[in-house]
Order: structure tokens, then C-alpha cells, then sequence
């Protein structure tokens, strides 16, 4: 099967993301001629290295390179102060220098973590991204966004940092949960909802067959999510404008994340699938965008297995969460960004929401309607 090139085009920081199966086995030839020196220090973390991380290690070491490798407990709390701390050191202790290629294999966890390291350590040294989930691949690993979470906030701690390479390996996905599928796949309908309703039609018709594991349709959905987020990072690499857009779902998402600690009592997926919801309803509230297309992505979301609602069995505060948003790092002049739409594939910024809507909306949700 074929691999699929997409450039995010920067200037002299643009690179290739390489799509399709195999990708894994071949890394070492791949970022070989990338490296400025002859080690790579890889991080993974205890989920995704016991499957992956011989395997990237052989594929480097044949290539030449000196692999060594830092494993990071999995999961969202591993975004904080104390492990970036943490990997850091370890890299120090491994003697990094600036020629030494840093390798982020994993999730998006990973690739934020480690990408954020990349761009401190030493002042900043050269990264490759591995994504191994859905979400990662089509979202997380592509344009630069490295950071941490704060007791504030998600992401509030962070640089830009290029990566020179990622390597979106399609075989990987299979080893995943279909828990992680869907996480992933909420992003893979962001980019419809945003300026593609040919491809959220798409999505109505394959969605199902992608997170079933249709190969296929995965690797579709992985070119085109790419295709959209390269056009838009390479328009608005620092999001002072239209990247922003990226984040459809997201105002909403992370306070709800915020609200259960980032624990997996909500994964980032679920959350921007409810954000979505919340948005496009949030839109139609005020008069902006029709009802239907509100309950066309919810039904969409439920077909799939994503939520669209507040999840039941919680006591959810529209205050509490209002509260959250405000801690959004787009709020600018006291006021929250919210990314809405005129419809679905209709997006648009706007900063002129009255906090009282939100509220309304909010707790018509919390009490399930």
C-alpha cells in the first residue's frame, strides 16, 4: 500500500508527514537524514512502549543511529510540571547535546510532553513525531502545539516547536482500543464541522466502517484531517486568527475535562465531541445556525459510540464550568473565544457571546436537554 506525503509548509521549518501503513519499520531511514548527530533519545510511555518501541529501536539502530529511550507513565495527569521535570532530567543524564534527534512515540500526551521538552532543552533541539493513536495522527502530532496542564488550565504551559518529521503509521492504530478510536475519531469530524460538509457527509456514510477498523477508510480520514490542518497551520502558524478555528469544540471540551480532574472519567475525544454539540447548539441559540444540524451531528455521534450530551451520573455545574472556560487560554480582554458555526462545514470565530446564553445553555444540558 502506498504512503501519503502532506507538507505543512513553514518556510524553512516545513516538513513532511508521512501516511500509511509500515511507516514504523522504516523511521530509522526516514529521520537518518533529518539528524545533525548520531543519537535519538525516543519517549514513549509503559502503554505504548512494551508494542512499539523495540521495533523503532531496531529500525534506528539499522539505520545507524544511537537509540536510547525515557518511558513515561501513560495518561492525561502525565501533562504536568513534575514529569516534564522529570523527562528532562532524564535527558540531561543521557547527555543530550544539540544534535541529538529527540522521538516522541505515543499518543498525544506523548507528543505534547516531549515536544514541549524538545523546544526547552538545551534551547531547543530537533523532534520527530510518532503519533500511535487516531487523535494524535490526525490532530495532535501536526503544527507545533507542545505544552502541559496547570491546576488553571489544559495546555496553559507551552511553545510552538516544529517538528521535522512525522510519521503517521496507519498500521498502528489497530492495536488500539475502540474507546481510543473514538476519541480520535471526534477530531476527525472537527475538520467537516469546520469547512467540509462534503467530508462530514463522508463521515455519515464511512464513519462507521473507519472505527469498525476498515483500513481504507482510516487512512482516508488520516490524509484529508492532515491535508485541512497543514493548510490552516501554514496560514496561521501562532493561531492568531484563522487556526483558531482548530479549536471548534474545544472551549466547551476542556472544561469539561477541567471539571473531572483530566482523569479517563472523560478522554479529550469525548470531551471535544460534546464540545461540538454544545457549540453548533450554542450557534443555533442564537439564531446563527439551524437546529437540525445540531441534532444531525449529535445523531452522527451517537451512531459511532461517541457521547453528545453531558454525561448522566454527575451533578454538573453550568457555573463551575463557566467558570473553567474563562481559564481558556483564547479568553482575551475578559472575554471567551468561542469558535461557532452557521451550519455544519460553517465555522467562524467570536469573542461577543453574552455569559448569560452560555449559562442557559449550560444548565439546559446539565438537566438532560
Amino acid at each position: 500500500m502506498s504512503v501519503e506525503t502532506v507538507t505543512v509548509a513553514l518556510g524553512e521549518r516545513t516538513y513532511p508527514i508521512e501516511i500509511g501503513p509500515g511507516l514504523l519499520d522504516r523511521a530509522g531511514e526516514l529521520i537518518r537524514p533529518l539528524m545533525r548527530g548520531e543519537r535519538a533519545l525516543v519517549v514513549s510511555d509503559d502503554q505504548v512502549a512494551p508494542l512499539y518501541l523495540e521495533r523503532l529501536e531496531r529500525s534506528l539502530f539499522a539505520a545507524g543511529i544511537q537509540p536510547l529511550h525515557t518511558v513515561m507513565p501513560a495518561g492525561e495527569q502525565t501533562k504536568d510540571f513534575p514529569h516534564l521535570e522529570a523527562l528532562l532530567d532524564a535527558m540531561l543524564a543521557a547527555r543530550a547535546e544539540r544534535g541529538t534527534m529527540v522521538v516522541a512515540l505515543g499518543g498525544g500526551v506523548v507528543g505534547d510532553l516531549t515536544g514541549f521538552a524538545a523546544a526547552i532543552l538545551l534551547r531547543g533541539v530537533d523532534f520527530v513525531q510518532i503519533p500511535t493513536t487516531l487523535l494524535a495522527q490526525v490532530d495532535s502530532s501536526v503544527g507545533g502545539k507542545t505544552g502541559i496542564n496547570t491546576r488553571h488550565g489544559k495546555n496553559l504551559v507551552g511553545a510552538f516547536h516544529q517538528p521535522r518529521l512525522v510519521l503517521a503509521d496507519t498500521d498502528l492504530l489497530d492495536s488500539l482500543p475502540r474507546r481510543q478510536v473514538l476519541a480520535g475519531y471526534a477530531e476527525v469530524v472537527k475538520y467537516g464541522v469546520i469547512d467540509d460538509p462534503d467530508f462530514f457527509a463522508w463521515l455519515e456514510a464511512h464513519g462507521p466502517a473507519l472505527v469498525a477498523g476498515d483500513a481504507a477508510a482510516r487512512r482516508h480520514a488520516v490524509a484529508v484531517s492532515c491535508r485541512a490542518k497543514a493548510r490552516i497551520v501554514a496560514a496561521d502558524e501562532r493561531e492568531s486568527g484563522q487556526r483558531a478555528l482548530l479549536n471548534l469544540g474545544h472551549t466547551f471540551g476542556h472544561a469539561l475535562e477541567a471539571e473531572t480532574g483530566f482523569s479517563d472519567a472523560l478522554l479529550h475525544g469525548e470531551a471535544v465531541a460534546i464540545g461540538m454539540v454544545l457549540a453548533l447548539k450554542l450557534s443555533a441559540r442564537l439564531g446563527l445556525a439551524p437546529a437540525a444540524d445540531a441534532e444531525r451531528l449529535a445523531r452522527h455521534l451517537d451512531a459511532v459510540g461517541l457521547p453528545s450530551a453531558l454525561p448522566a451520573g454527575r451533578a454538573w455545574d453550568p457555573d463551575r464550568l463557566l467558570e473553567h472556560m474563562f481559564g481558556d487560554k483564547k479568553v482575551k480582554d475578559g472575554a471567551i473565544t468561542f469558535v461557532l458555526a452557521r451550519g455544519i462545514g460553517h465555522s467562524f470565530l467570536s469573542r461577543d457571546v453574552a455569559n448569560g446564553e452560555v449559562l442557559a445553555l449550560l444548565a439546559e444540558s446539565a438537566a438532560g436537554r
